[in-house]
């Protein structure tokens, strides 16, 4: 099968995000005028190592992007297995004053290097201050650049100095309604390296 995007797939599904799969989900932490605000992007990916940068993207100007233009910073809470409903639940439409936090049962606590809330216990955190927007092609699609300013590791994940994964089960973002969930991982050696 060979299609144009432009001109439809003919399915009763859009493959698009199955094809792109499993894609991680920054679970974003902001504040603004409205209070708190939790919400998982699978859209989302580290992009550079010095200095660390992620990026994830928002179709429509929801309430973590206008939270994120006033304010200039967000936190990146990386979403474990356990939390696979707590997440779930923040991702429904609330109107703005909504406290996801509250909603889920999620707590909270300060960030370090931002003025941010960030999920109490999550495996990992990413402190980020936004680099820029980007307004991306198509009807409202947004692109969000941050630089990570401070980095949380929950104790528990790290193994002889290494983040072991397996330690807390990342979930990811598959196409449709699926979800997958990483339990094991295996090393390979590139070209030349010893």
């Amino acid at each position: 099968m060979f299609y144009r995007p432009a001109e439809g797939h003919g399915l009763p599904h859009n493959p698009f995000n199955a094809i792109i799969t499993p894609r991680p989900i920054g679970w974003i932490s902001s504040r603004g005028a409205s209070g708190d605000n939790l919400a998982p992007y699978s859209f989302f990916n580290g992009i550079a190592y010095t200095p660390p940068q992620v990026m994830f993207a928002s179709t429509g100007r929801k309430d973590s992007l206008r939270n994120i233009e006033e304010t200039g910073v967000f936190a990146v809470n990386i979403v474990e297995y356990a939390a696979r409903e707590r997440m779930n639940l923040t991702s429904g439409t609330y109107p703005p004053d909504t406290d996801e936090f509250t909603l889920a049962g999620v707590e909270r606590d300060e960030c370090v290097t931002i003025p941010c809330p960030h999920v109490r216990g999550a495996p990992a955190v990413l402190e980020c201050r936004v680099n820029r927007i980007v307004e991306l092609l198509g009807r409202d699609n947004h692109l969000i650049l941050g630089e990570v300013t401070g980095i949380h590791l929950r104790d528990d994940c790290l193994v002889e100095g290494r983040f072991d994964v397996t330690r807390f089960q990342p979930l990811a973002r598959g196409g449709y309604r699926d979800y997958s969930v990483v339990t094991e991982v295996f090393e390979m050696l590139r070209p030349g390296q010893e």
